[in-house]
């Protein structure tokens, strides 16, 4: 099986507790058997990763929405993190117009709201709990709320909820949220499967090597970064993690990262707080800090092999800067990256590097479930629970007080 992205360590032994990383090896050896285990059990949430997961829906009867060129996805977090990551990583294999709202946004729904033909438009609502707050207030706000609607789909728990209610009381075309599977891990369910569907992306590419990282020579590479970062978080060596990124087609993706990262290690005074830092732009802003500032800071620094060979003639202009000549504008980024690297080496500054090879389904499939599975094992490798988040449980309930 081939590898659709590179990668590379590079944090150095010296900064892993020894003792540590032995326990690590043996205590990793017992968890994989257990989370592969767990994958094939209907009712895990790492089901999901399972290649026979059974679907809430059919995708005949998703087909009929399938002649909307413009669609508009509403939802929070999770729900629609992943979406927003396969529309922007496939953008040019994807021949229709989405619009994600994600935030209390006044400007922006204000102005959709007068541009938007709502009978041409095709309304994908997202929430599992069915009253996440923000999810209702854009929905009410657009006001498409119709007896019998045919261009609104809305995927929530089926229980007593907003949501649900809404599907029951207007006849809305439903699909049931997996009841066992937590936002930032539902991207390869029905919460990101949908959307891609009605993308005209290929799932089955999509979902092609949920698992392939828990077997062969795959595997050693998981193990090998799984106790590295369990290690460092254990003894809270580094507390930023800092996504250098030099893939403007991966910054969705680096955003649902964040929130897998931050959710499921932040717990127990431990986490690192995961930072997106677009390349070679912030060069000209954080570079200095990056470079002399605290030691404080992990870097994973993502790149991709792109194709366009379009190149820059500046002889033609100018005998200045003559090294710039024929050079295309992804040959100078890379450059910069590599100049970054060899930096980071000299000063003994810990990093990984990512490099995509390919930019398709089978390729991002892969990079959701590998952090999936990395962020599962740092978590349990230091007896933290990656898939719960009760801190923000208290604001969610905070917030409902003060606005009864």
């Amino acid at each position: 099986m081939r590898n659709n992205f590179y990668f590379k360590n590079s944090i150095q032994s010296k900064y892993l507790d020894k003792r540590t990383q032995k326990n690590f090896n043996k205590k990793f050896d017992k968890l994989i058997s257990l989370i592969s285990k767990d994958i094939s059990k209907i009712d895990n949430i790492l089901n999901v990763l399972n290649k026979n997961y059974k679907f809430n829906f059919n995708f005949s009867e998703l087909s009929r929405f399938k002649n909307y060129k413009k669609i508009i996805v509403i939802g929070m977090g999770g729900s629609i993190l992943g979406a927003e990551t396969i529309y922007e990583f496939l953008l040019n294999k994807i021949k229709k117009e989405f619009l994600f709202f994600d935030d209390l946004n006044d400007y922006k729904i204000y102005n959709a709201k007068k541009k938007i033909k709502s009978k041409a438009t095709l309304f994908l609502i997202i929430s599992k709990s069915g009253n996440t707050i923000e999810t209702i207030s854009n929905l009410i706000f657009l006001k498409i709320i119709k007896k019998n609607s045919k261009n609104i789909i809305i995927i929530s728990e089926k229980k007593n909820n907003f949501l649900y209610s809404l599907v029951k009381k207007y006849n809305l075309f439903y699909i049931e949220h997996n009841k066992n599977i937590g936002g930032r891990y539902s991207v390869l369910s029905e919460v990101g499967i949908v959307p891609a569907f009605l993308m005209g992306v290929n799932i089955k590419k999509l979902r092609l090597n949920t698992k392939k990282y828990l077997d062969g020579k795959a595997k050693n590479f998981l193990k090998e970064s799984a106790l590295k970062l369990a290690n460092l978080l254990k003894y809270r060596k580094y507390k930023n993690l800092i996504f250098l990124n030099y893939a403007p087609e991966l910054e969705k993706f680096l955003y649902w990262c964040q929130q897998l990262i931050a959710e499921s290690l932040g717990k127990k005074r431990h986490g690192f707080l995961p930072i997106i830092s677009n390349a070679p732009k912030d060069h000209h802003s954080l570079l200095q800090l990056y470079l002399d500032g605290p030691k404080d800071k992990l870097f994973h620094i993502f790149s991709s092999k792109e194709k366009v060979k379009t190149k820059i003639k500046i002889n033609k202009i100018s005998n200045q800067m003559k090294f710039l000549n024929n050079k295309s504008i992804h040959q100078i980024k890379i450059a910069q990256k590599k100049a970054i690297t060899q930096i980071f080496k000299k000063n003994k500054i810990p990093y990984r590097e990512i490099i995509l090879k390919e930019l398709n389904e089978e390729t991002l499939g892969e990079l959701f479930s590998y952090f999936i599975l990395e962020t599962i094992f740092v978590g349990r490798l230091i007896d933290i629970n990656p898939f719960n988040q009760p801190a923000v449980e208290q604001v969610k309930i905070s917030t409902k007080k003060i606005l009864s």
